[in-house]
C-alpha cells in the first residue's frame, strides 16, 4: 500500500488549523484558571492556614482537575502544530518544539501529582513538617523553574517556526520572544509572570483561528529549490 492511498486515523477537522486553534484556546483557557486558582490559594504558603481555611483546599483541588486536561488539550495543539507544518517543517525546530513541549507537560503533570499528595496530607492528623516543606519546595522548583524554562524553549519554537514560514504575524512572533525571555529571567522568583505562557498560547491560538493559512505552495516550492 503507497503513501497517498494509506488510509488515516483521524478526519480532516481535527488536523486542521481550526482544530490547532481550539485545542490552543482550551488549553489557555484551562491551565489559566488552574494557575491562578493555585496562585490564589497558595497566597499564603504558612501551613497553619492552609490547614484551617478548607476554601483554600478546594480552591487548590479544583485548580488541580483541571491541570490534566489543559495537558491532553496542549498534547492535541503540539500534534495538529506539527502536522500543519508538512513539507516545510524544519528537523532542529520540529526538535526542540516537541521535546521542550512533552517535557513541559511532563513536569507540569508532576508538579500537579506533588500538589496533590501535599493537600492529601492536610487531611491527616499529624503533619510533619519536613515533609511538607520538602514537597513544597520540590513543586516549587519543578514548575517554577524547570516546567517554565521549557515552555520558555517551547515558546522560543513556536515563534521562530511561525515566524520563517510566516504562519503568524510578525507581531505575534516577536512577542513570543518577548514572552521567552521574560519566563526565562523571572518565572522562578516572579509566579505570576508564569500565566503570559498560557495567555500567549490563548492568543497564538486565536490568531491561528481568524487569520487564513499561508500559501503552502509556494512554501513548498523554496523548500523543493533549497534541497536541490
Amino acid at each position: 500500500m503507497t503513501a497517498t492511498t494509506t488510509p488515516r486515523l483521524t478526519a480532516s477537522f481535527w488536523r486542521s488549523r481550526r482544530s490547532a486553534a481550539l485545542a490552543g484556546i482550551a488549553f489557555g483557557v484551562l491551565l489559566l484558571a488552574a494557575m491562578t486558582m493555585m496562585r490564589l490559594a497558595l497566597s499564603s504558603s504558612d501551613l497553619a492556614v492552609l490547614e484551617s481555611d478548607s476554601s483554600r483546599r478546594r480552591l487548590v483541588e479544583i485548580g488541580l482537575n483541571l491541570v490534566p486536561f489543559a495537558g491532553i488539550a496542549f498534547l492535541w495543539f503540539i500534534g495538529v502544530v506539527r502536522d500543519q507544518l508538512g513539507v516545510v517543517e524544519d528537523r532542529l525546530f520540529s526538535t526542540v518544539f516537541l521535546g521542550s513541549g512533552l517535557l513541559f507537560l511532563g513536569m507540569l503533570f508532576m508538579g500537579a501529582v506533588l500538589s496533590g499528595s501535599l493537600l492529601a496530607m492536610l487531611a491527616r492528623s499529624n503533619v510533619s513538617l519536613e515533609v511538607w516543606y520538602f514537597g513544597r519546595d520540590s513543586t516549587y522548583t519543578l514548575v517554577s523553574v524547570y516546567a517554565m524554562r521549557m515552555a520558555a524553549v517551547f515558546t522560543l519554537s513556536v515563534s521562530t517556526v511561525g515566524l520563517r514560514t510566516a504562519a503568524m504575524p510578525r507581531w505575534v512572533t516577536y512577542l513570543g520572544y518577548l514572552v521567552a525571555l521574560v519566563l526565562l529571567v523571572a518565572a522562578g522568583e516572579h509566579q505570576w509572570t508564569q500565566l503570559i505562557f498560557p495567555l500567549w498560547v490563548l492568543l497564538v491560538s486565536i490568531v491561528i483561528l481568524v487569520t487564513p493559512p499561508p500559501n503552502r505552495a509556494v512554501d513548498a516550492v523554496e523548500v523543493v529549490e533549497a534541497a536541490s
